[in-house]
Parts: C-alpha cells; sequence; structure tokens
C-alpha cells in the first residue's frame, strides 16, 4: 500500500465528501492507496495545507489558486502545482447579514470585515467595493483563522467570506456578493496540490490518487443520503446541525459530471492571473502553463 496523506484547507465538510467517502468505501484501497486525512483543527491551522506539502507532512493538500501562486513567487520559492479542482465554478461569497443596513458591496465602506489573513484577500474584497462604485474604505480585521466563521455569526462583524454551499446553508439570513458579478474573475478554490517532488517521482501513484477521488464525488452525486451520513461522522460537533442532504444537492451543479470532475481550465487561470496584474494586486509575472499539470482520470 502505497501511504498518502492529504491535507484539507478547512475542518471536514461538504466540499470533502468525495475524499472522505471514497476512504470509507475503499476507493482508496482499491488502487493500493492508505489515505489519512489531515484536518487543519489537528494544529488549529498552525500550518496551512500548501505549507504542509512544503514540510512534507502531506503529499496533496486543498488550497485556493492565490497559494500555488504564493508559494511561486515567495523568497524561496516552492513549486506546488495544481493537479485537480473541485468546482467546475467559483461556490464563495462575500457576505452580510440581511438584516444589515450593507445591501450592496459599495455599502461596505466604513464597515468591517472579518479576514482569513490569505494572500490577496483584502485586495480583492476592496476592490469588490471599488467596482461597485464605493472606495474600498474597509476595517479589515484578523481573528483566529478557524473563528472567522463565528466572529460573524457573533456580529463581531459585518461582513466575511464564506462558501455559499456549507455556511450559506447553515445560515440562510445572508445577502451574497458573488465576485464574478462585480467583474472579478476569481478562480478556483480549492485546488487539489502537490509538490513538483511528488509529480517527479509518483506519477501513477498520482494518477490513481486522482482516480480514487473522482470516484468517491461521483458516488456521492449518485448516493446523496449514504454520502451525507458518511461525512456526518467527521464534521466537527459545531457543523452537525447543518442540513448536509441540501449541502451536497447545491453543491452538485458545480462538481462537475463524470466527464467534467476535476478538470482545470486554463482560460479561467489566465483570467484571474490577468484580473491580478491590471489592478496592480501582483505585479510579478506567472506562466500559466507552469503552475499545473493536466491528468486524465
Amino acid at each position: 500500500m502505497t501511504e498518502f496523506n492529504l491535507a484539507l484547507d478547512w475542518t471536514p465538510n461538504i466540499n470533502h465528501i468525495g475524499f472522505i467517502v471514497g476512504k470509507e468505501k475503499g476507493f482508496y484501497e482499491n488502487y493500493n492507496i492508505n489515505l489519512n486525512i489531515q484536518s487543519p483543527a489537528d494544529d488549529n491551522y498552525k500550518n496551512s495545507p500548501a505549507k504542509k506539502i512544503e514540510l512534507g507532512i502531506a503529499h496533496f493538500g486543498l488550497c485556493p489558486t492565490e497559494s500555488v501562486i504564493s508559494f511561486r513567487t515567495k523568497n524561496n520559492p516552492f513549486n506546488l502545482f495544481a493537479i485537480g479542482t473541485i468546482f467546475q465554478e467559483d461556490v464563495s461569497a462575500i457576505v452580510v447579514s440581511k438584516d444589515s443596513p450593507v445591501k450592496r458591496p459599495k455599502d461596505l465602506d466604513g464597515r468591517s470585515y472579518a479576514s482569513y489573513g490569505a494572500r490577496y484577500e483584502d485586495q480583492i474584497v476592496k476592490q469588490l467595493i471599488k467596482n461597485d462604485g464605493g472606495k474600498g474604505d474597509i476595517k479589515i480585521s484578523y481573528p483566529k483563522r478557524l473563528g472567522v466563521w463565528n466572529t460573524m455569526k457573533n456580529n463581531l462583524y459585518d461582513s466575511t467570506w464564506i462558501f455559499m454551499n456549507w455556511e450559506g446553508i447553515e445560515n440562510p439570513n445572508l445577502n451574497f456578493f458573488r465576485l464574478n458579478d462585480y467583474d472579478i474573475p476569481y478562480s478556483y478554490s480549492p485546488l487539489i496540490v502537490a509538490s513538483e517532488k511528488l509529480i517527479n517521482g509518483s506519477k501513477s501513484g498520482i494518477n490513481d490518487f486522482l482516480k480514487a477521488t473522482k470516484q468517491g464525488y461521483i458516488y456521492s452525486m449518485n448516493n446523496i443520503k449514504e454520502s451525507t451520513g458518511i461525512l456526518y461522522n467527521y464534521l466537527p460537533n459545531s457543523d452537525k446541525k447543518i442540513n448536509i442532504i441540501e449541502s451536497l444537492k447545491f453543491s452538485i451543479p458545480y462538481f462537475g459530471n463524470s466527464k467534467s470532475f476535476g478538470k482545470i481550465s486554463k482560460d479561467v487561470f489566465q483570467k484571474f492571473f490577468k484580473w491580478l496584474e491590471l489592478n496592480e494586486i501582483e505585479n510579478r509575472l506567472i506562466n500559466v502553463d507552469e503552475i499545473y499539470l493536466q491528468y486524465d482520470f
């Protein structure tokens, strides 16, 4: 058996259902893979998934496109590659309470935002406000990463960034500001990523991992009740009240199908990179062809 460690980008949730179902149904074992799933709660997000890969703690990780760029452009670059995506289009949004006087992004001027401290995050939020006619004058705070959503639920901040298919299902009393609706061509989140070292040394192992992962997601889409029951046992207690069936049904169109699941579009990367450059958010040119590999799985 080949042992692989997968570092999740968040505590187990609907985005991870294919990995968890694949593990429990034996899909990885069928490819002689023993998959260990690492939650960021294990170390209270001391290290990001990308950092765990760099440190050799994980073989695969889940992270947004920004992390791939960040690790390739830091002072001591680390060649992280995108090898697959969970969603075919963005399922995240900036949110405010429906009870808030904030009815559109420009109303966030002078308001507060709970940030995860991710690369480009604060600049993207400010640009969202500007694109809607505001000044981008928002007060940004940095709660503990795993507690960001709770700070907004407790009305400590006016806005934050969530997944519509998870926190958005938990709390229907939200207004969503989707980036693409305001001329921000946001890229993939989360991506499945791996190091150059693993890619060079385990091509067949990576392909098998991706095939088993795809099986897990396709099975989940076709067996909703059973798969959500499997996921439920992995959820932190704080999330067990979320309607997981509704969450999966919301997610299914975004996962894609048996042909499209996991496939990365070069065009999605190019549009986002161009937007970062035009808005002077990133001035280091990045060759799109050098940051991802398209596997046939």
